[in-house]
């Protein structure tokens, strides 16, 4: 059986509606979270998949994570070797930076349900699924886009918003796995963090009621579509 290992920058932060394509494509799943003392000795080249999930750190953080210099040198050897990989949020910012890319604070923090721009790279990719569908955003930090990659969308706020090379490697800053997980509750435990982004835990209690089911059906489906095609 093929496999899938799934990296957890913090335990609130997992698959979430990603799981149900994942295991139908035939991948038995793991997961380690980078506080685990195994993490250090992870083979990031063994699964056939890895999912690189979302955390409030950031890249650039490396005093406060010693972790993350740790998980972008195994990362970048991944991706070096075209091994299929996918990055949500923190996870987009670790693939960029490991394939040489400035990680840096945004303008503004960019949060709540709102729909991404596609790209004309884009509609010929697997964030076609999401092209009008609002989605989860939760991000204050941004990255220069890749050498050697294609950006597939953007926002008003952000331009980077997504961006692949080839068909193995994929960076979603977005969150289209989000919209049932319950896990959802500990996010909207960090008023000031929400309050910072201008919006309310009222308000986005009820994005996620009005958005949820729609947005994590489109996710399945961008997650479907691109393993799909990934060149194994």
């Amino acid at each position: 059986m093929k496999t899938a290992l799934i990296i957890r920058h913090t335990p609130y932060e997992g698959i979430a509606g990603f799981r149900a394509p994942v295991e139908a494509a035939g991948y038995e799943i793991d997961r380690i979270d980078v506080t685990d003392p195994a993490f250090p000795d992870i083979d990031f080249d063994a699964p056939d998949l890895v999912v690189m999930m979302g955390g409030p750190m950031g890249v650039y953080e490396t005093d406060r994570h010693p972790w993350i210099a740790c998980e972008i040198v195994r990362l970048a050897r991944r991706i070096m070797l075209d091994r299929p990989t996918i990055g949500v949020c923190l996870g987009s910012q670790m693939i960029a930076a490991a394939m040489g890319a400035r990680v840096y604070p945004g303008p503004v923090k960019e949060v709540g349900y709102a729909p991404v721009s596609i790209t004309p790279a884009g509609y010929g990719s697997p964030l076609r699924h999401i092209e009008d569908v609002p989605v989860l955003h939760w991000h204050g930090d941004t990255f220069d886009l890749p050498e050697g990659t294609e950006l597939l969308a953007s926002t008003g706020h952000y331009a980077h918003q997504a961006f692949r090379r080839g068909n193995n490697i994929l960076a979603l800053q977005c969150h289209p796995e989000m919209g049932e997980d319950p896990r959802f509750d500990v996010w909207l435990k960090d008023e000031p963090y929400i309050e910072a982004a201008g919006t309310s835990v009222a308000d986005l209690r009820a994005q996620n009621d009005d958005h949820g089911v729609t947005a994590v059906a489109a996710g399945r489906r961008l997650m479907s579509d691109w393993l799909d095609r990934l060149d194994l």
